[in-house]
């Protein structure tokens, strides 16, 4: 039977889904590579992180790997070259396991504080719709969250907190924030909304901890 290859899909969401399950393909080859040195596990949909590893390797702590997909923004005059991300990349949700890092929300492996280190592996992009894998000059960063923060959400209607969106910004790790103290501090502060769902979780871990 002949192998009929498909494009890319172009929606900027679609896309991005494929990249993140590509480059987190990757990466558990690559822990796979070091015969148990290191161990990963894939995270599901809407789940954090993308990717948790552990190992003798780093004394069995666990570290938690996002994967975050970003378009260039194209300039309007066609010389200049991009220098901004399309949109705000998320680093976290706000309200639930970043709030409370203390607590087993659904939807993650473990508490968020049991973590020994946060990192997100960044693919920034530019779209090529002429092309089947819609994607030109894939460029591949690595920094821990706090030091890409911004002080602005990255949505309007969801409780996300924002990247910087300076490329240059994003590769060199220059946040706005000077300390991951400060960081945290900021955005733990933040007044977040609580809707009803997460408030009835909430109550429940809560009330698990304090069993």
């Amino acid at each position: 039977m002949r192998e009929h290859l498909l494009p890319l899909p172009k929606e900027p969401a679609a896309l991005a889904n494929v990249l993140e399950v590509s480059i987190v393909d990757f990466l558990l080859d690559r822990v796979a590579s070091t015969n148990g040195a290191l161990t990963a596990t894939r995270g599901g949909e809407r789940f954090y992180p993308d990717l948790e590893i552990t190992g003798p390797e780093v004394g069995e702590a666990f570290y938690a790997v996002d994967i975050k997909i970003a378009q260039r923004r194209i300039p309007k005059k066609a010389s200049a070259a991009p220098t901004q991300t399309q949109s705000r990349i998320t680093l976290y949700t706000g309200n639930t396991y970043f709030a409370y890092p203390t607590l087993h929300w659904s939807g993650t492996f473990r508490p968020f504080a049991d973590y020994a280190q946060h990192l997100d592996v960044i693919g920034i992009y530019t779209l090529n719709t002429d092309s089947a894998s819609r994607v030109d000059d894939l460029e591949l960063i690595v920094q821990e969250p706090w030091r890409i923060g911004s002080k602005k959400r990255s949505s309007t209607t969801r409780e996300y907190i924002g990247a910087v969106q300076s490329i240059d910004d994003l590769r060199e790790g220059r946040g706005e924030f000077k300390t991951e103290a400060e960081f945290y501090k900021f955005w733990r502060s933040y007044k977040f909304d609580i809707g009803e769902a997460v408030k009835q979780q909430l109550n429940k871990l809560l009330a698990q901890q304090n069993q």
